[in-house]
């Protein structure tokens, strides 16, 4: 499982279309751990790029802070899960956050 986090500075980015890079953190399905984790720099920023280029990355799940409605419907069509209201952490704590069923998701902070 790959899931994709937006960064800057090792933190989550607030809203994923302006982030330095996405972490990409890989988790043995089996052993719910953390085997690799790294950073890639994304395409520019423009409608639609980003579901193609993560699903294209192996992206199985996006942690976001923010995002649009259009924009979770194409990840999703890319077969992308979305879990946006991330307001904080890094990306090792938020994924183990997540595989331990405790990740807090607050509402989404993006209105577009």
């Amino acid at each position: 499982m790959r899931i994709a986090i937006p960064t800057a500075n090792n933190k989550i980015c607030p809203h994923f279309g302006h982030c330095e890079v996405f972490t990409m953190v890989d988790v043995n399905e089996k052993t719910m751990k953390i085997e690799a984790m790294n950073d890639v720099v994304p395409p520019a920023h423009a409608p639609g790029v980003l579901p193609a280029w993560l699903h294209e990355q192996g992206a199985h799940i996006i942690l976001a802070g923010g995002m649009g409605q259009r924009a979770q419907n194409m990840f999703t069509a890319n077969g992308i899960e979305v879990i946006v209201g991330v307001t904080a952490g890094d990306p090792e704590t938020l994924v183990k956050q997540y595989l331990a069923g405790e990740l807090v998701a607050g509402e989404n902070i993006c209105d577009h």
